[in-house]
């Protein structure tokens, strides 16, 4: 039962990993609530990089899973399945394992769908604030091969002699 122990230890890393995750979220959300856009940036990083780890964490607790299920002559079981194949002490423990990974999956992917959608606001708000501030051309040109032209922005010289 030493790949039983091993996918028990893989559980907890990929739970643990997740609630990295909901923290690195949950930190990101406080950023873009208190607009501060110089930290927003490394969060973005960190979060890209929780989910590479929670990525190999998932990787390795499959393929564990896969070789728990190989020794106990299944083919691709489900987890309630394997569970139900597993011993009878270690069946609540690997099913509470299982229950908590993915509940917490669900809590963020929710919050993820959150930060995505403070975050759009966000750039739309300055967007808006860009565009009342530096107006756009009218029309949109096309070049000779189809192409749009850069909308074209008023020189600095320009932008200077407004400001003062």
């Amino acid at each position: 039962m030493d790949t039983l122990k091993r996918l028990i230890n893989l559980l907890r890393e990929e739970l643990k990993n997740y609630g990295e995750m909901l923290a690195r979220l949950d930190h990101q959300q406080e950023l873009v609530l208190h607009r501060s856009s110089d930290d927003l940036l490394a969060s973005v990083a960190s979060v890209q990089a929780q989910a590479a780890a929670i990525q190999q964490a998932r990787a390795l607790r499959e393929q564990m899973q896969l070789t728990l299920a190989r020794e106990l002559v299944l083919d691709a079981p489900t987890f309630s399945q394997l569970i139900r194949a597993l011993p009878a002490d270690y069946q609540p423990l690997v099913s509470a394992l299982v229950d908590e990974n993915n509940e917490l999956l669900i809590r963020v992917q929710q919050r993820a769908r959150q930060n995505h959608l403070l975050l759009a606001r966000s750039m739309e708000s300055m967007q808006r604030l860009i565009n009342s501030l530096i107006p756009a051309p009218a029309t949109l040109v096309y070049n000779g091969i189809g192409h749009r032209a850069p909308p074209s922005f008023p020189a600095q010289a320009a932008l200077l002699e407004v400001v003062g």
